[in-house]
């Protein structure tokens, strides 16, 4: 599915309101229950979202010592990390405010002047990575969302799988089936996928000669792998948080294939 930049804007505006909605009800005792990220409970998650939500709205990073947690792996990891640590003595009202302010403000300012150029280098650090602004506003309503529900799974609230960022999440996530049928599934020329995800049009990729994935216009009638799921199956396989439940995944055609290309879904830590 394709959005403008400002229905991108408004995708994530929703989602924050959706996960600080959430954050609002939780009980003392959710705050420290652990999630699917290794090393990050829920207060965790929380700070994290705080953090980048701070930064886009325009406060500077705060550079903290983080010691050596076996979670952390690279330069952004242990930037990531250290607004977690620097956010790990707020109390849950100071986060959730943090986040709602913060989104404010940078949703005032994007509706003021709204992007023009999604080819622009996104702003701060995420220009600096090489990040455009449109995958800055395509990326960040996933991971809002993509945290809303590990917070769900961490407490067993489940829910909010219908809504514009649990879509919008979903099919950003399929565009990689190409690069993983053939870098992990170790697919060849002339191999083609389906992607069947409940609630989407389904997925289709097919590898050219130079050995790349590419998707189709249209469905291929017998393709060489068919893979059907439910998007929260696939949410958590593409997120990295969970294996599928036993049955989860359909497949048909080259079952071996497809096995495979399961088993490397996760595009997003």
């Amino acid at each position: 599915m394709t959005h403008s930049l400002v229905g991108l804007i408004e995708i994530w505006w929703r989602a924050i309101d959706d996960f600080s909605t959430l954050l609002e009800t939780l009980g003392e005792e959710h705050w420290s229950a652990p999630t699917d990220l290794e090393g990050w409970d829920v207060h965790a998650i929380a700070a994290h979202t705080a953090h980048l939500e701070s930064l886009l709205a325009g406060a500077p990073h705060v550079e903290v010592e983080i010691g050596e947690p076996a979670h952390v792996t690279g330069m952004l990891g242990h930037f990531t990390e250290q607004g977690v640590v620097a956010r790990r003595d707020r109390s849950p009202d100071e986060l959730i405010t943090e986040i709602r302010t913060s989104a404010t403000t940078r949703r005032t300012a994007l509706l003021d002047e709204p992007p023009q150029d999604a080819a622009a280098p996104a702003p701060g650090v995420f220009g600096l990575i090489g990040w455009t602004t449109e995958r800055l506003l395509r990326n960040r309503p996933l991971d809002v969302w993509m945290h809303e529900q590990d917070v769900r799974r961490a407490i067993g609230r489940p829910g909010n799988l219908d809504g514009p960022a649990a879509v919008h999440t979903a099919d950003y996530l399929a565009e990689s089936l190409g690069f993983v049928l053939v870098k992990r599934g170790g697919a060849g020329a002339g191999t083609t996928a389906v992607l069947e995800i409940d609630g989407h049009v389904p997925h289709s990729v097919a590898v050219d000669d130079h050995g790349r994935g590419h998707p189709l216009d249209a469905v291929p009638f017998d393709p060489t792998v068919r893979l059907a799921m439910s998007r929260e199956t696939f949410i958590l396989l593409a997120g990295g948080r969970r294996p599928a439940e036993p049955g989860a995944v359909a497949l048909s055609g080259d079952t071996d294939l497809g096995e495979r290309v399961v088993a490397g879904l996760a595009v997003t830590p």
